[in-house]
């Protein structure tokens, strides 16, 4: 209806024409940037559904870490378990040199053991973002730790169409008594959970790391990021690559399995 054929009618007849127009305007996203799909209420969801999809209700994984540096470059190959998102173990099988290392995160507590010395040790929370076994991957990032979920305030800030797929854009800024250290966190996920980026940015605003998924195929019943890279913006040319080479989901564990006992003495 054109403006010059509103004239003349009756108020309420407008409030209705106005309200209709409102209606489809909303429900194709066009005002104050609703997004279609995700409200942005919803972004919390969408971090957790990303979550749930890479750990499942419980997971065992086979994986290869490369370390890649100017003038050297080692892998070690690992195995992972999860339960829920509270419990994970990590262990290195090769090369030999490093074999019977571990992780273990039980709830918000972490532990390493090293067979070399032969003994646990509790990883403090100050220790959380230094690099696990010198990799760019922080002991956080091994553990598949869910902080995100409980530490940040969740914002949907872009959504668009990239090969089929609806991509989200989420921002994540932690609590004002958060205790983490990042200032805030960039998540790009596929409207199939798939995460495809995380980036980590200062408190100052400026981005410091990103890890993304370079490879996407199927596996263990799902759609997964195979290969995920991590590198820091300051030296691109050095990074670490996880290489998922197979992985079951919502199996059962092995009892004990997720104890300092089984940290220490593998028995799987």
């Amino acid at each position: 209806m054109k403006p010059s054929e509103l004239q003349g009618l009756p108020s309420r007849f407008l409030t209705r024409y106005f309200l209709m127009v409102l209606t489809v305007l909303i429900m194709a996203g066009l005002v104050s940037g609703q997004l279609p799909a995700y409200g942005k209420g919803d972004a919390k969801e969408l971090v957790r559904a990303a979550m749930d999809h890479w750990r499942g209700l419980s997971s065992y994984s086979e994986m290869t870490m490369t370390i890649h540096r100017a003038d050297w470059e080692r892998s070690m190959s690992m195995r992972a378990w999860s339960e829920g998102d509270k419990l994970s173990l990590v262990r290195v099988t090769d090369p030999k040199k490093d074999a019977g290392n571990g992780t273990l995160l039980n709830d918000n507590d972490m532990w390493s053991f090293s067979p070399k010395i032969n003994r646990i040790i509790k990883i403090p929370s100050s220790m959380m973002n230094q690099g696990w076994m010198g990799s760019d991957f922080s002991n956080r990032d091994i553990s598949k730790s869910t902080e995100i979920l409980d530490q940040y305030e969740h914002s949907l800030i872009e959504q668009k169409q990239i090969d089929q797929h609806t991509v989200y854009t989420i921002e994540s800024v932690p609590y004002e008594d958060a205790a983490v250290v990042w200032g805030k966190k960039i998540l790009i996920i596929r409207d199939d959970y798939v995460l495809l980026e995380e980036q980590y940015w200062d408190q100052d605003g400026k981005m410091v790391k990103s890890m993304r998924a370079t490879e996407i195929v199927e596996m263990g019943g799902r759609t997964v990021a195979s290969v995920l890279r991590m590198s820091k913006l300051d030296t691109p040319q050095e990074w670490t690559e996880m290489k998922v080479s197979y992985i079951e989901f919502d199996i059962e564990l092995p009892k004990g399995i997720f104890t300092l006992s089984s940290l220490r003495n593998p028995r799987q």
